[in-house]
């Protein structure tokens, strides 16, 4: 079964680091109309969530003039979910599998979707010597998990308590996980990003590396969770020198806080959806947004704001 959600918030709260403290510290529970810092919740070292994360929010500081736009790294889903849910925040990425397994983001809760972003795929990144070949050879041995409240940790322990599988679990974040299994302190890693992730094609430029193959392994996720996880390959030209390889995904969604005005949330969805092309320049992955499934967020309603944007884009 799911766990009930994250509940470590004093892990959460201590582990953001000085930058995201100071920049949260001025955000309140219910934001006035007049909001002069809009803070969005990313992710943490070497994971697309903290780059796409800081794209977005420079190129929402171009189009909102009368708001200073604060991107701040986070442990990723469950952090920026708790985020949000504290008023912390006001906008943050999320996967959806972290989503359902919470009660956050129900008709109730403080959360709503701007919109679909892009899809995440699992990887379980092993060095090109490593004897494992199958998700079933990690047994008791050391591999990373992601970073505490991520949600490639999240997925991981997922994927463990389904199929059963035992290994030795370590929690690094992507840009450690990296450094970790460069250096063979651990045998392996999961990462749960868009494509590219940097922290494996920064290392797959240095020294060759594998995915293993998770056909089976996305199978019994699907049939046990069809509405979080979906068959899927990362495409040979991701990272150098790394075929393609059977896996799964998850849909990523831009969250907001439900009280935020709903001019706001427009323009900030309007920002989002037009600047898709110049997001992408930045970071690949972006170039999966667009209006056709951006309204596709499974059961997090959107915000009043989002909604009146697609309506008045009547997408095709």
């Amino acid at each position: 079964m799911r766990s009930p959600g994250p509940t470590r918030r004093a892990a959460l709260l201590g582990g953001l680091g000085a930058l995201s403290i100071a920049t949260v510290s001025g955000c309140t529970n219910d934001p006035a109309p007049e909001i002069g810092r809009i803070v969005v919740a990313t992710g943490p070292p070497g994971a697309v969530y903290r780059e796409i994360g800081a794209a977005l929010a420079r190129l929402l500081d171009e189009h909102l003039p009368d708001q200073e736009l604060v991107a701040v790294e986070t442990g990723a889903s469950h952090d920026n979910l708790h985020l949000l849910d504290d008023g912390q925040a006001h906008l943050g990425l999320a996967n959806l599998d972290s989503i359902l397994a919470t009660d956050i983001a129900t008709e109730e809760s403080a959360i709503s979707a701007v919109g679909r972003l892009f899809d995440s795929f699992v990887h379980l990144a092993v060095r090109d010597d490593s004897p494992v070949r199958s998700l079933s050879d990690i047994e008791g041995l050391r591999v990373s998990l992601g970073t505490v409240n991520s949600g490639t940790e999240f997925t991981a322990e997922e994927i463990l308590e389904v199929t059963g599988v035992r290994p030795r679990e370590v929690r690094l974040d992507q840009a450690a996980s990296a450094a970790a299994l460069d250096s063979g302190e651990i045998d392996a890693m999961f990462s749960l990003t868009g494509l590219p992730t940097p922290a494996i094609a920064d290392l797959a430029g240095e020294r060759t590396l594998r995915l293993v193959d998770l056909a089976d392994t996305a199978d019994a996720m699907v049939s046990v969770y069809p509405e979080s996880y979906f068959p899927a390959t990362i495409p040979a030209t991701t990272y150098s020198g790394i075929p393609a390889c059977p896996t799964m995904s998850i849909p990523n969604l831009l969250l907001c806080r439900r009280d935020l005005p709903d001019e706001l949330v427009r323009r900030v969805t309007e920002t989002v959806y037009t600047g898709a092309s110049v997001l992408a320049e930045q970071r690949p992955e972006a170039a999966q947004i667009n209006v056709r499934t951006g309204i596709s967020t499974g059961i997090v309603p959107l915000h009043p704001g989002a909604e009146q944007w697609y309506r008045e884009s009547k997408p095709a």
